[in-house]
């Protein structure tokens, strides 16, 4: 399925968004839910997950992934503290979990799966690219204090006390892999997502906002992925390259969730020009 939950969100507003759910053919109990302003991904039981995400980011446990809206004019100082408190507010628990931010209509949420004898893979993605950029060019760039900088030749302070270094836009994709993975082969696997990541932008034909070369990505691009590390007699991968089966799965289903949540934002700004 492509976009599950597209309808969904395009009924009246009396309509119950938290009945429609998404279940995984790969993932036994892996349930995917949309609620009036986020995402939220389950499975049954704890895995080991690694991520970029900005609330429970590195290397954790969890059984949850949270994908949540925010306006595209959304400033900030502490991300993480907005959505801890957004989990209060939905009674969720506070730790064991990953939240994301987007300013991505909920509605153009994709989801791919693959099956093979090793594995199963889901991909859950949300893609927008108002903030895209591309990585190793000149543009602006904060520092740690989100002091805005210039990255040219000879770093320079361009501005101080800048609103916010986070401005959603902002491609978050969710991994989750039923299998079994090395360490080593998660970094892989994350690594060939982005390779996937800049591919679906470059043939897409986004380019960097400020200086109107091909990009590689957002400027605040995240990725969770989760690995259930339980099913038997699944071998133990420890290669997730382009020329492995699980690269190769990874780098499509990654492609092609970008591609179509791109091509569903697109097709929505067309319609509502025209009206």
């Amino acid at each position: 399925m492509a976009l599950p939950f597209y309808n969904a969100y395009k009924q009246c507003a009396d309509v119950q968004i938290e009945h429609n759910d998404y279940y995984s053919s790969v993932w036994p109990g892996l349930r995917i839910s949309a609620h009036e302003r986020h995402i939220k991904a389950s499975s049954p039981y704890l895995v080991t997950a690694l991520s970029s995400a900005v609330y429970g980011g590195g290397k954790i446990e969890l059984d949850r992934i949270f994908n949540i809206y925010v306006d595209r004019h959304y400033r900030c100082d502490d991300p993480p503290r907005d959505i801890a408190d957004l989990l209060s507010e939905w009674q969720e628990q506070e730790d064991q979990c990953a939240g994301l931010l987007t300013a991505v209509r909920l509605e153009h949420t994709a989801i791919q799966e693959y099956k093979s004898d090793e594995f199963g893979l889901l991909c859950c993605t949300t893609a927008g690219v108002s903030n895209a950029a591309r990585a190793g060019s000149a543009r602006t760039v904060f520092d740690a204090a989100g002091n805005k900088m210039s990255n040219g030749a000879v770093f320079q302070k361009i501005g101080q006390d800048s609103p916010s270094i986070y401005t959603p836009g902002t491609i978050n994709i969710m991994l989750w892999m039923n299998g079994h993975m090395t360490a080593g082969a998660m970094v892989n696997a994350i690594q060939t997502a982005v390779e996937a990541k800049a591919a679906a932008l470059a043939d897409f034909g986004v380019l960097d906002s400020e200086n109107g070369l091909t990009a590689t990505g957002t400027t605040t691009d995240a990725i969770v992925l989760a690995v259930s590390q339980t099913e038997e007699n699944k071998p133990l991968i420890s290669y997730a390259g382009t020329a492995t089966v699980m690269g190769a799965a990874i780098g499509r289903l990654v492609y092609d969730t970008i591609t179509e949540s791109l091509q569903a934002a697109q097709e929505w700004k067309e319609r509502t020009h025209k009206q």
